[in-house]
């Protein structure tokens, strides 16, 4: 790890940028001909007290309904004690029901028939994770109609006042 000042004023300015061990690692061996392995890579950052730049968060998935209020659980359960088919949308053929009983496991569950008239079970978790259980096993919905069941489901979670 002999560098010369030059290249450890370049390894300064790549971990400045915010470039990755493997990154400054790759660019060391094509711009300045110096292999090293990733672990020398990486005691050579520390060894010229430089901090790497954490990578930038990934947002965190937004549900697909918002999460019932919990200082108000009348409304929770009488959410989950009614039932309200959606007919069928503007464009076609997606309906959704909610079930009476929410499933085990979900706060709210129902039923959904594609346009081609495939049906699957649907359930929200605690975590307000959306799940999909189709009648037929292997079943993939078109683009369309998962679009169309989202928006369905909304609406029928905004009358339940989800």
């Amino acid at each position: 790890m002999n560098l010369n000042e030059e290249q450890r004023q370049t390894v300064a300015a790549w971990v400045a940028e915010g470039l990755k061990l493997s990154e400054i690692q790759n660019r060391l061996a094509s711009e300045c001909g110096v292999r090293l392995t990733y672990m020398e890579v990486r005691l050579l950052v520390d060894d010229l007290k430089l901090t790497l730049k954490d990578p930038e968060p990934t947002k965190p998935a937004v549900p697909l309904v918002p999460q019932p209020d919990a200082s108000r659980p009348s409304e929770t359960k009488d959410a989950l004690e009614s039932t309200s088919p959606a007919g069928p949308s503007p464009s076609g053929g997606v309906s959704v029901t909610v079930d009476e009983l929410a499933r085990p496991g979900a706060i709210v569950s129902g039923k959904v028939t594609f346009s081609d008239g495939q049906r699957a079970d649907w359930y929200l978790d605690q975590a307000g994770r959306l799940g999909v259980v189709a009648k037929q096993q292997g079943y993939k919905p078109s683009a369309a109609d998962v679009q169309q069941f989202q928006l369905a489901l909304e609406r029928e979670m905004a009358k339940l006042g989800f």
